[in-house]
Formats: structure tokens, sequence, C-alpha cells
């Protein structure tokens, strides 16, 4: 499948997308494409834009697991 070229601005604006729009069964998904998104920005200045989106991510990603660890070990401990 050939994807098109996207500009600066398009590539954000999908990162900031993903950001908004991500739930627990799309996390990996979403910022697997975020982090594609990102590395195919050329400079560091394009890369700071997306920053915050990022770690916003990421840090959603690292909540949801961490509740899902927690939630598995409960249910075991009322076997």
């Amino acid at each position: 499948m050939k994807l098109p070229l996207l500009s600066l601005e398009q590539k954000l604006a999908e990162i900031k997308r993903l950001y908004f729009r991500t739930t627990r069964q799309t996390i990996e998904q979403d910022l697997a494409r975020a982090l594609d998104l990102l590395s195919s920005m050329t400079t560091e200045e394009e890369r700071e834009r997306a920053t915050v989106y990022m770690d916003g991510l990421a840090q959603m990603r690292r909540d949801w697991s961490q509740a899902k660890k927690r939630k598995r070990s409960r249910t075991k401990g009322d076997e």
C-alpha cells in the first residue's frame, strides 16, 4: 500500500487526532502510528512540536497497562 506524503502540519494534526481519540483498545496501534509519523519528521524542531502529544500517548499506555495488571492481580487473589 502506498502512503501519501504528508506535510508537517498534516503529521502533527494526525498525531493530535490520535492523542484525543485513542482508547484502551486502540492505544498500541495509535502509539505505533504516532511513532511512525514522528520518525518521518526530518528535524528535531519538527519533532519537538509533537512532544506533548507523544508524552501523553505514552502516559496513557502506561496508566492503562498498570490498571490492567492491578485488575489481573486482584482477580488472581480472589481465586
